[in-house]
């Protein structure tokens, strides 16, 4: 572990309004302090690390400047929150980030007055703030009372159209609120788009750099002595499709760009913005993600996310790999798949990487499409792939597939257009937390009729499920897999086309029947294991489809044991309620089966290992084995005689 920095000044600052005592000169020296103190910090925890050190200076001014926790500090996404976690009262947590009951690694209403909206999820600052203003202004009472309003989004961030209805909003309300654009040129991916053309144009041309601030539409918010350059600056920029007009004409005052790494541009900007506005204000910064340490500045994600690392080198600790993740296999079976097909495409939200579709965009670049952080888009769009006869793979998270719901149901299950939707981060993912939990997609995917939804036991099954998408053009089909490792079984040299609706049973045994869905199958084995030293041995069954439902095997399984238990990694209301519907309309309750569901419990399951988050919803092999034992009546002190 590397010694911990020297923080003389920030060792002073306990909350906020400490840091209105420190004259400018020493709040830069603060912020440089901070940047080593966050650097660190995620050192020894892992977690997003690049955002961050690209709002250090940003951070400390907005604390010095506004009234935080009466002024709103409204975050985008929060994987740029843990310098802010350090100045308001956090810091002596801050070695818990994204552990088990320690800090989350993004803003949490409850964790803190000082994070008055929680977020995980990008392009909700803006919306969040324009409440925060409204409320203000109607009387409305919360924790701290209600003042100035202030939104920090990225550039990445901004790219999602739910930004543009909350400016758009905002703009038509006129309501006195800050939304400050941090543009640092370097989203998670590198940002796709014309709104990243746009805001990379805005300093691209040498002229237009060399100013300090342009604020074509805020001239008389500007301190005095940056108004003449700024009168000058609109000089320029006459005929230029460049400057604030955008902004502007969503009911903004622009101003900027400014550096947002220059702290003697920054405060007095914006004290006079706190001072003088009137209306709602767009302030746009230039930043550098990873700044101020060489080797997240030198990665091609700029620090973005990563595990505890050496401070010196930034060499990161990783755990040796026994398997290959789900993700990378995903990635290499489309690969292998498009090779045999050339209307295979592929199409992400600003993930790429995060998906495994960086192997296909190297491959095949033409067919594989990153969309930004526009969920809805992409979905639709992918039907309208379909429809024009091509076979769109549409790669997302669980958690950001909710976001395009209403295009899945609208676009695609109405439609039965044949897009494949490949669920990445399914069930619980460890230090991400609750909101980023791939909690929802059984449920919110089977209940669309013609739609298949199936769940890989283990990384074969998975490229089993990337050859039958592949290969079914009948509808909407969809696959899930979770984060991380597989589990070490061998991979078939290519994948196979499985009989749609149909199960398998992985081992005979009698009494008690436990039906898998998804990766819960290698604990339901060990579960097993330990019933086998009780003297029970149940029969295994991997169900692969929630959506058609294997009638025969199930309706068997039913039949030829005392108890039935279904495990899934998901909310009540899927595959275990697909189950117990199917048992039902057959009449098999009545004849005294012994039916059990084991779920996600109903509630929101806070940061930790993943093992310790399935300890918490009683989903591990123990649990699998106790509910076995209730089921059948069994007590562990005469289960021997079972």
């Amino acid at each position: 572990m590397s010694a911990r920095p020297q923080t003389p000044l920030l060792d002073q600052v306990h909350l906020p309004e400490d840091l209105k005592r420190f004259s400018d000169s020493e709040l830069t020296q603060i912020a440089h302090e901070l940047r080593s103190e966050t650097i660190s910090a995620v050192s020894e925890t892992g977690g997003h690390l690049g955002a961050g050190l690209g709002v250090v200076e940003l951070t400390v001014a907005l604390h010095a400047v506004f009234d935080m926790p009466r002024d709103k500090l409204v975050w985008d996404v929060g994987h740029q929150c843990y310098p802010h976690k350090i100045l308001t009262g956090r810091r002596d947590r801050i070695r818990t980030l994204r552990k088990e009951d320690g800090l989350s690694g993004f803003t949490k209403r409850s964790e803190s007055v000082f994070d008055p909206f929680g977020a995980a999820h990008s392009s909700t600052s803006i919306s969040a703030a324009l409440g925060f203003a409204v409320a203000r202004d109607l009387g409305g009472q919360c924790d701290g009372g209600l003042g100035d309003a202030i939104a920090v989004i990225g550039d990445g961030s901004i790219t999602a159209g739910m930004a543009y209805e909350a400016m758009n909003n905002a703009g038509h309300l006129g309501k006195r609120m800050f939304v400050v654009l941090n543009d640092n040129d370097m989203s998670i991916a590198p940002p796709v788009g014309a709104m990243s053309e746009y805001l990379s144009r805005l300093y691209a041309g040498e002229p237009f750099q060399e100013l300090k601030s342009a604020a074509k539409g805020a001239v008389s918010l500007l301190p005095e002595p940056f108004r003449e350059g700024a009168k000058r600056a609109k000089d320029v920029l006459k005929g230029m499709t460049v400057g604030g007009t955008l902004f502007e004409q969503l009911g903004f005052s622009y101003v900027g760009p400014i550096d947002g790494h220059d702290m003697d541009q920054m405060l007095p900007l914006l004290r006079t913005l706190r001072q003088r506005a009137t209306g709602p204000v767009l302030l746009h910064v230039i930043t550098k993600k990873g700044k101020g340490y060489a080797p997240a500045e030198a990665a091609r994600d700029k620090g973005h996310a990563t595990a505890k690392f050496d401070v010196p080198t930034g060499k990161q600790h990783k755990a040796p790999s026994n398997a290959p993740s789900y993700t990378s296999v995903f990635g290499n079976a489309l690969v292998e798949e498009a090779a045999e097909d050339s209307r295979i495409c592929a199409v992400t939200a600003a993930m790429p990487d995060g998906t495994g579709l960086n192997l296909f965009a190297e491959r095949y670049p033409s067919r594989c499409f990153d969309v930004a952080i526009a969920e809805q888009h992409g979905v639709t769009f992918s039907a309208a792939l379909a429809a024009g006869g091509m076979k769109p793979f549409c790669a997302m998270y669980s958690t950001f597939l909710q976001r395009g719901y209403d295009q899945v149901v609208h676009d695609v299950a109405i439609q039965r257009l044949p897009v494949r939707f490949a669920i990445d981060r399914a069930g619980l993912v460890g230090a991400d937390g609750a909101t980023h939990a791939g909690s929802f997609d059984i449920a919110y995917m089977a209940n669309l009729p013609g739609m298949v939804v199936m769940a890989a036991a283990d990384e074969a099954e998975l490229k089993h499920m990337v050859a039958t998408a592949a290969a079914y053009d009948d509808g909407p089909i969809a696959f899930r897999y979770p984060r991380g490792e597989g589990v070490g079984v061998e991979l078939p040299e290519r994948g196979e086309v499985l009989e749609i609706g149909k199960g398998r049973v992985v081992q005979e045994g009698k009494r008690v029947a436990l039906l898998s869905f998804g990766t819960r199958l290698d604990e339901t084995r060990k579960a097993a294991e330990a019933l086998a030293a009780r003297g029970i041995t149940p029969t295994i069954a991997d169900a692969r489809f929630a959506k058609p439902l294997d009638r025969d095997m199930i309706l068997n399984l039913a039949a030829n044991h005392e108890a039935l238990i279904t495990i899934e990694e998901g909310a009540v209301g899927g595959f275990g309620s697909h189950v117990a519907q199917l048992l039902a309309e057959e009449g098999v309750f009545d004849g005294g089966l012994k039916y059990r569901s084991m779920v996600l419990p109903d509630t929101f399951i806070d940061q930790a290992s993943p093992k310790a988050m399935y300890d918490v919803a009683a989903m591990n092999a123990e649990h699998i084995e106790a509910k076995v034992l209730d089921a059948l009546g069994i007590t562990t002190l005469d289960s021997k005689r079972a």
